[in-house]
């Protein structure tokens, strides 16, 4: 008997129903009980649909109000100290709090958690606090509360739960000598009791997330599984445990998965170099899971393919009990394709969305309980992704690659290039600039969404622009910033504005997917070989330069970042339409430097979320993003400085390659780490400027001067004053100008006086 199985559905609502509950709530426009409403409609509506694609085991506990880690916090009551002495913040809010910060009345401030990436995805997760003195207590009223919410629909759903090890290691510790592994014992004591309440409640199975296990695992991580699995050996008042892994390669740590006590393993099939040698090490009678569709991106699975996999690995393996389900979570992907009217209608035929990827594996599970006999789903399903093989054929015989015969290095050397650019820029000390974008507010999304309907025209639109740039240009030179932006309001995202101008692009509709709390994007749908027909940023990067004497920085996204925030073609290698990209950013960049634009920013947040998991695999993919990222960048005078910026990321193991960048300047998130981050650059004698961001854009908190001060100094520490930068943490576009206004004002006054302290 073959079953199928989903591992997490999208959370955000078929029409982005949690954002904007959440941004109304978040402005007191909305209730708490009308959120909660929400969430659960949300819910219910999520399991009615995998109830009627009839999947054999569907999630509860994978919604989330902001982030499923910092929903593990909560529940395993590891809430930061900082928090906790604040009273008033309960339930939601205090959650909330911990995800955006705090600021009451009297201007009294709680920073947020850090942020940063999870795994190599573009998600966000909100990173524990664990220290020695870190205390737990159970609170499981969020999974118990989602599964007898599921049990009204006569529904025995699977809760999902980040597991214990992994917990642990997403966490970070203020002592650097404290390793939050030693409180595994601790936690494993509430992720008992937890079990044992589900059990009571009936529940028959549970979904034991631990994604580490496809990660290189050293001595500590291996002791901490094997502690793990011997703690729940003798356990049996449980439910059965289907330990998951994803978004990596299990062969590894197969044999150690091997002695799992657990009643289920799932493997993601989309990442395994050798499936033999690893369902060979799953136990006699244990179920299997098989993640056989890519939960991460939108592309038809190839089912007549797939079919013969399972029956491949069935006739070899003779699993009594095996399921078939997603990679991983499809927290990745957009919800439904039928919503989309505007695709193009051949693209259209290639895709899917975590609707239909359930679809596949309902027809999959059919044909394979047949006798792996295909139904007459598999031939319109062949059509699609043959004719999907062909047009790659036909652009293969055409020729359609990325140029070969380019420099990669530019023509001088760093010191040199610098006195060129100080020559031609005069920057003070402590040169200030921002990330790139400022506030989108409501009118310039109105304005925006009027062009599209035709209800003004591109003259009028464009001078409505004209004007937020000028105000925008005045405002930066009036409060003291030394290079300026133009604010970006032209672009709807920073990889969706430059998709829409290259060829070999497609776009959805409402393709939406969560990137962090309210913060969604919709990824571009990379499907052919991609080029620039024209210019996509000169004509707002000379204008703005027009207004002002003092530096406009050219606002580019680098080749590896549309890449990795794209939904990417898999029919050649990512290497392949990544350089594609480069050259088509490059010569977006010898156009502004022919225009007069003397500073250049390519922004490549997406460089460390792109690294493959386990380490073997590093050198290959560096070595090609280094290079994309110097195909796009090398191709300008000395006197032209390019600037980088990466957030939200750890830096340590990559220091070496983001210096084979060659960035005049790279800008960094470090605020919410406190400057941690440049840990990285102290032990790296990094060569070039760097701007550590002084206040985090993330939080409506507007930092206070000192706060700013005591960043520029910790900074100083590590950074010579002639290589530093100060700049925010990231782009200002989601912030209110309420709060971006004063918050600039305090860094430069920060910036004033560290400035005359320098000089003394």
């Amino acid at each position: 008997m073959i079953l199928t199985s989903n591992l997490g559905y999208p959370r955000i609502g078929l029409n982005r129903e949690l954002k904007f509950a959440l941004e109304k709530y978040w402005k007191s426009a909305l209730s708490l009980n009308e959120l909660q409403q929400t969430a659960d409609r949300i819910q219910t509506s999520n399991w009615i649909a995998q109830k009627e694609l009839g999947l054999d085991f569907i999630p509860s506990n994978d919604f989330s109000y902001y982030d499923q880690v910092l929903d593990t916090t909560l529940m395993l009551g590891a809430i930061p100290e900082r928090f906790q002495q604040e009273k008033e913040l309960k339930g939601l809010d205090l959650y909330f709090a911990m995800a955006r910060g705090w600021q009451d009345s009297q201007g009294k401030a709680i920073p947020a958690m850090e942020m940063t990436k999870w795994f190599n995805t573009n998600y966000h997760y909100l990173v524990p606090e664990i220290n020695a003195n870190t205390k737990f207590k159970l609170d499981d009223s969020k999974p118990v509360e989602a599964y007898q919410l599921a049990q009204t629909l006569n529904l025995n759903t699977r809760p999902v739960i980040i597991g214990p090890v992994t917990y642990l290691l997403l966490s970070k510790s203020e002592d650097p000598a404290f390793n939050p592994l030693s409180k595994l014992d601790k936690i494993l004591d509430l992720y008992v009791n937890l079990f044992k309440k589900l059990n009571d409640l009936g529940v028959k199975w549970v979904q034991l997330d631990e994604p580490f296990l496809s990660m290189d695992l050293g001595n500590l991580e291996v002791d901490a599984y094997r502690q793990l699995f011997k703690r729940f050996k003798s356990n049996h008042n449980r439910p059965n445990v289907m330990l998951t892994t994803y978004f990596g390669d299990l062969f590894a740590n197969r044999e150690l998965v091997a002695a799992s006590p657990f009643e289920g393993l799932h493997i993601d099939m989309t990442n395994c170099s050798q499936p033999g040698k690893v369902l060979a090490a799953v136990q006699e009678g244990q179920m299997v899971s098989l993640g056989l569709i890519d939960g991460r991106n939108i592309w038809k699975n190839d089912l007549t393919q797939t079919l013969k996999t399972m029956e491949e690995i069935y006739e070899r393996f003779h699993f009594e009990n095996m399921v078939i389900s997603p990679s991983c979570s499809m927290l990745h992907v957009p919800q439904d394709l039928s919503i989309e009217k505007t695709l193009p209608g051949e693209v259209y035929l290639w895709l899917s969305f975590a609707h239909q990827k359930l679809d596949e594996l309902s027809e999959l599970k059919k044909a394979g309980n047949r006798n792996f006999s295909p139904t007459s789903f598999f031939h319109n399903n062949q059509g699609d992704v043959n004719s999907r093989r062909e047009i790659a054929r036909v652009e293969a015989q055409q020729g359609a690659t990325s140029e070969k015969s380019v420099s990669t290095q530019r023509l001088s050397a760093f010191a040199k290039r610098k006195v060129s650019q100080q020559a031609l820029l005069n920057l003070p000390a402590l040169p200030t600039t921002t990330i790139g974008s400022f506030p989108q507010t409501s009118e310039i999304r109105k304005l925006r969404s009027q062009l599209q309907k035709g209800a003004i025209s591109f003259e009028q639109y464009q001078t409505s622009l004209e004007l937020e740039i000028e105000n925008t240009i005045r405002f930066q030179e009036n409060i003291g910033l030394d290079v300026l932006v133009h604010g970006e309001f032209e672009r709807n995202d920073m990889v969706q504005y430059f998709a829409e101008k290259m060829a070999g692009f497609v776009f959805t509709d409402n393709g939406w997917v969560q990137s962090f709390g309210s913060r969604c994007v919709r990824p571009p749908i990379i499907y052919g070989a991609v080029s620039r027909p024209e210019p996509m940023t000169v004509r707002w990067a000379t204008f703005a330069q027009s207004l002002t004497d003092k530096p406009v920085k050219g606002m580019l996204t680098g080749p590896v970042t549309i890449l990795q925030w794209s939904f990417v073609r898999d029919d050649q290698p990512r290497s392949e339409t990544c350089r594609q990209i480069a050259f088509a950013i490059r010569a977006e960049v010898q156009d502004l430097e022919t225009a007069g634009i003397h500073v250049i920013q390519i922004d490549e947040p997406a460089l460390r979320e792109g690294l493959p998991l386990q380490k073997k695999d590093w050198p290959n993919y560096l070595n090609w993003a280094v290079e994309c990222f110097q195909i796009a960048s090398a191709g300008v005078k000395d006197e032209t400085q390019i600037h980088t910026h990466m957030c939200y990321a750890e830096f340590n193991d990559i220091i070496e390659a983001i210096a084979k960048m060659d960035a005049d300047v790279i800008s960094i998130e470090a605020s919410r780490s406190k400057m941690e981050l440049l840990q990285a650059f102290q032990k790296f004698n990094y060569p070039n400027d760097i701007g550590p961001g002084v206040y985090d854009i993330h939080s409506p908190n507007i930092p206070e001067v000192k706060e700013i001060s005591d960043l520029i100094h910790k900074a100083l520490e590590v950074i010579p004053a002639d290589q530093l930068w100060v700049n925010p943490d990231c782009g200002l576009k989601t912030r209110q100008w309420s709060e971006v206004e004063p918050a600039l004002k305090n860094m430069l006054a920060a910036v004033k006086n560290a400035r005359k302290e320098l000089a003394k």
